[in-house]
């Protein structure tokens, strides 16, 4: 496991190339997550996520900044790619960022695949 500690989003399945034992699930992880590389999420649903996650976890400060997330949405699919527009990159610490990946995650059952975050501040051309 530690040998894959990159790809912590990669479901482990032990299988038995002598016994064929486990080969189907192996077959239907790699189907779920082609689905979930796939998947699309409207904007609506997305910041409702985002709405909550907030309140239950206020974002970080930074003497006396609060991050604060306008909204995000999902620009691409495979892997799927999501935008926060927020007020201060610098204050989105990137422990911030994995705790709203893992509700994202659990959310909308996005496993075995990557996630994508950009952070741009308000304003922030694409290419800047």
């Amino acid at each position: 496991e530690q040998d894959f500690s990159f790809m912590a989003y990669a479901e482990i399945i032990f299988i038995s190339a002598k016994t064929g034992q486990r080969v189907n699930n192996l077959f239907e992880a790699v189907c779920s997550a082609a689905k979930s590389n796939a998947m699309r999420i409207s904007t609506g649903r997305l910041n409702d996520v985002l709405s909550q996650a907030v309140s239950r976890v206020q974002p970080p400060t930074d003497k006396g900044r609060r991050l604060k997330i306008y909204y995000m949405t999902q620009v691409s699919a495979k892997p799927p790619t999501f935008v926060f527009f927020v007020n201060s990159k610098q204050l989105f610490h990137f422990s911030y960022q994995r705790y709203l990946e893992n509700t994202i995650r659990e959310t909308f059952g996005l496993s075995g695949t990557p996630i994508r975050f950009v952070v741009r501040e308000r304003g922030e051309k694409q290419g800047g």
